[in-house]
């Protein structure tokens, strides 16, 4: 089993092994590229680069497939959350045809690389279904229908669902896919060092200085590149794409089914949120993953109950032998339905960052792949403008959000508060956490498994919004850009690159 950013564990994690980067790691080379971050999109644009003639290091702050890549549920498709219909009133209808197009070469990209490495990941093309249910629900599917073939996908109409789910009306679209996302990247990651690549795991990027080449600083040294691509999922530091990228999680269970008749293809209705479901043989053994009840980030004062409704959903339309795995995701919904592609807004040198990705991250990280491609070779695209992230216009008095959020921190380090008057006071059971005020100021509490009270600050790190407790995943979630830690106060997932502050606790008799 390999590690992840949250107490559940996902189907695709139990069922790896932790990979061993083969080649050594070189402090004094200068690299054509650094690549920040070991999940789908850094291992594939990693791969295509060193293809391509550049001399790549990817820094991976945790293990390969520690964050969403390993929480996903792995649907490769162009039949995108934001639909069509979305995209070319947002934009365009060039704008769509270019999407579609895009999403169509990335697929290829994916099914190309599997074949040339031959890389065992389950990889299955098949069919998707967008099936309505309500009258309202009908309306918006024939529009959806009308701009998915005006981009260029083809699609029909369908009396056949894969799923035993009531519907009045249902979608099907070619061309798509499914496949286990941990061992596809532990194969590119495979071929990447047999192509002469770096990967260097526990290496957290702290900071990056911008001159002549790209000084990267992490917890495990300093390295230089000529460029810098953040394929962290949201980019660290402060930037723009904070401000339009509202973090997201999503809710999924692996099980099995007594009669073992697993439905093929891909299945999503329209509600919102929408549940989504697929099957995959892993090891020899099929599973039913079904997936919902979608929330922002921190926004949901009990996770838990969003599993207890999910496994409702799923035994109310399948006969469930066994809730075989469960476990949450994060994920970055754009403002304007398009991923963030390019160049980092502020950096007009050679950073550059993907993110905003929804719920189609398996896509658009090969996309990302593509995209990145061309850039550092200097070849032209149509898909550049589309993804641009310099498409967004700065926001007036971001200057001073900044400042005021940093004002409210409150600075814990050297103090200690008395064990005694916060355990009355929390009230916590064994594996619970809370955020409680005490003397005027707020204390993030956890109570570990040996009934030993822990404390942080519950001051997020990177723009100092407040942290909320997740007790489904035992975490600390940002509400406002979706930085994660640990119950201890450890960075799981950025945009933060620094823990949360300790607070010691001593019991009145040590005073």
């Amino acid at each position: 089993m390999i590690n992840r950013d949250g107490a559940c564990v996902s189907l695709w994690q139990d069922s790896a092994q932790p990979y061993t980067p083969a080649n050594k790691l070189n402090s004094k080379t200068i690299y054509d590229v650094i690549i920040a971050g070991g999940g789908i999109t850094g291992i594939s644009t990693a791969l295509s680069l060193q293809k391509a003639g550049k001399n790549c290091l990817v820094l991976e702050a945790n293990t390969l497939c520690f964050g969403t890549t390993g929480g996903t549920t792995a649907h490769i498709n162009t039949l995108l959350d934001t639909s069509y219909t979305t995209i070319s009133k947002n934009f365009n209808k060039e704008t769509a045809k270019l999407v579609a197009q895009s999403t169509k070469e990335a697929i290829a990209l994916i099914r190309n690389n599997i074949k040339e490495y031959g890389i065992e990941c389950g990889f299955e093309e098949t069919d998707a279904y967008l099936f309505a249910q309500t009258e309202e629900q009908e309306k918006e599917l024939d529009k959806i229908k009308d701009a998915t073939i005006e981009a260029g996908v083809t699609a029909e109409y369908s009396a056949y669902i894969p799923v035993p789910i009531n519907h009045t009306k249902c979608l099907k679209v070619t061309g798509q896919a499914k496949f286990i996302p941990t061992q596809y990247v532990y194969g590119l990651a495979s071929a990447f060092e047999k192509a002469g690549g770096v990967i260097a795991e526990n290496s957290r990027i702290t900071n990056a200085e911008e001159n002549d080449t790209i000084k990267v600083e992490t917890n495990a040294g300093e390295f230089t590149g000529k460029a810098l691509i953040y394929a962290t999922h949201i980019p660290p530091t402060v930037n723009l794409l904070h401000l339009r990228c509202s973090p997201y999680r999503s809710y999924a269970m692996a099980v099995t089914l007594k009669a073992n008749n697993y439905p093929e293809g891909l299945c999503y209705d329209m509600f919102d949120p929408y549940h989504y479901y697929r099957s995959q043989k892993i090891n020899g053994k099929n599973y039913l993953i079904v997936g919902g009840y979608d929330h922002k980030t921190g926004h949901d004062e009990n996770t838990e109950n969003n599993f207890r409704k999910l496994e409702a959903h799923i035994r109310k339309h399948f006969d469930v032998d066994t809730i075989a795995y469960r476990w949450s995701s994060q994920y970055f919904e754009p403002a304007d339905g398009l991923p963030y592609i390019g160049q980092m807004p502020g950096h007009p040198g050679k950073i550059y960052t993907a993110t905003g990705y929804g719920g189609n991250g398996m896509v658009y990280s090969s996309v990302a792949a593509l995209l990145f491609k061309g850039i550092l070779l200097n070849e032209e695209s149509p898909y550049l403008r589309v993804y641009d992230p310099n498409r967004i216009k700065p926001v007036a008095g971001f200057v001073n959000f900044i400042k005021h959020n940093a004002d409210v921190v409150k600075h814990f380090v050297g103090k200690w508060l008395p064990h005694d008057e916060l355990d009355e006071t929390s009230a916590l059971a064994a594996g619970e956490g809370k955020v409680i005020k005490y003397n005027n100021q707020k204390i993030a509490l956890f109570k570990d498994e040996n009934n030993e009270l822990k404390a942080v600050s519950p001051i997020c790190t990177h723009l100092k919004c407040e942290v909320k407790w997740n007790n489904a995943e035992r975490s600390r979630d940002c509400p406002c850009h979706g930085a994660r830690y640990a119950a201890s106060g450890d960075v799981l997932t950025g945009p933060a690159n620094s823990g949360l502050e300790p607070i010691e606790i001593k019991s009145l008799i040590e005073k």
